[in-house]
């Protein structure tokens, strides 16, 4: 006899993610096999995991079945990296719960259009930097991986090894990286560097994290006498002045880098310059920025987004989504961060959204046609 599922089963759906030079699918198979052990209905968009080798046939094995984009959108939950396509977001029915990067600070049409559906819409980026929440923190998560990719791309790119090496014909001396940014990206980024025997400085606005730069064997340029607060996890915005002794203590450093990588992003705002032109024309020939903010404008003032160019010798890779270029390793973290969050609001398989808690709070930026979260 045939099997029907009931009624009232909890129903998630998995779309296709279909932003350009996107490889990362939302939910992995292994994470749906737990989904699908607790009773819930699994829908994955036709192809979703395939650029990061992850088939429909592994989904299928999994217990979920392969849709069409309607069918994935008239579930529950629908799950999602980036934020939908206007295509997309005109077809989600009132009664479905997206879960998705929204960006809302800086996307504010996009959250218009969203509440207009009169659905709910979670972002994960807006998830609080506390201690119950990070096993859900996407950002921090593919962060980590984009750290380490930065620094491969600038070996890459480099005419020169990491490594002291010690050989027949002469010695040959570490490479010299300077970082700036000591968050989740740069403490990767410096771990990495250390590995491959490089010389290691790094640079950021609150004092506080020497202590980590160090404990990975890197140099803390500190700023004398000027500190900035960080506010949810994140550095708040430099001032001028700050900025301004900043460029005055790393300008020795960035002047014998053999690579550059850049971090500092402010959540809603256009990246901080760190690297102006002045500072670009003390860099030595052959050296490479990698800048890590490229998206948001770039930390250096010649940073082309989603290009590598050379500016007077000095090359300054853009590549944006850079955790895309690790596709299965941040598609099977992202898996998790979703698997988690879920757990927060379901309860027996049943979708279950605790209201008051800090969490959806922070996180669920639009509900039932209003807009929750400024």
């Amino acid at each position: 006899m045939p099997n029907f599922e009931p009624e009232n089963t909890m129903k998630i759906g998995i779309l296709n993610e279909t932003m350009p030079g996107e490889n990362r699918v939302s939910v992995s198979p292994t994470v749906v096999a737990g989904w699908v052990k607790k009773g819930i209905e699994v829908r994955v968009e036709k192809g979703a995991g395939e650029r990061c080798a992850m088939l429909d046939t592994n989904y299928i094995d999994a217990g979920a079945s392969i849709a069409n984009t309607a069918d994935v959108l008239n579930c529950d939950v629908v799950c999602a990296i980036n934020p939908l396509s206007t295509e997309l977001i005109n077809k989600v029915p009132s009664s479905a719960h997206v879960i998705a990067l929204m960006y809302h600070k800086s996307n504010t049409d996009y959250v218009q259009a969203a509440s207009a559906t009169g659905a709910g819409f979670f972002s994960l980026d807006a998830i609080p930097r506390i201690s119950r929440a990070q096993s859900m923190d996407v950002l921090s998560s593919q962060a980590n991986l984009a750290g380490y990719k930065a620094v491969i791309m600038g070996a890459n790119n480099m005419q020169k090894i990491f490594p002291l090496m010690m050989t027949a014909a002469g010695t040959i001396t570490p490479a010299r990286v300077l970082i700036f940014g000591v968050g989740v990206a740069g403490l990767q980024a410096i771990a990495t560097a250390k590995r491959l025997g490089a010389v290691v400085e790094a640079t950021d606005v609150r004092p506080e994290t020497k202590e980590q730069v160090e404990s990975l064997g890197g140099k803390f340029i500190e700023v004398k006498d000027a500190s900035v607060a960080s506010e949810g996890g994140y550095a708040k915005e430099a001032s001028e002045e700050y900025r301004a002794k900043q460029r005055e203590a790393v300008n020795k450093s960035l002047a014998t880098a053999d690579l550059v990588i850049t971090t500092a992003q402010v959540p809603g705002r256009k990246a901080p310059i760190l690297i102006d032109e002045e500072q670009l024309a003390l860099m030595k020939n052959g050296a490479v920025v990698v800048d890590m903010a490229a998206a948001q404008g770039g930390n250096c003032c010649s940073t082309q987004s989603g290009a590598l160019i050379n500016v007077n010798g000095v090359h300054i890779d853009g590549t944006v989504n850079l955790p895309s270029t690790l596709a299965v390793n941040a598609s099977e973290l992202f898996a998790r961060n979703m698997d988690s969050f879920l757990q927060l609001i379901t309860k027996d398989g049943e979708l279950a959204i605790p209201m008051d808690d800090e969490i959806v709070k922070a996180s669920l930026i639009c509900h039932n046609g209003k807009i929750l979260v400024d």
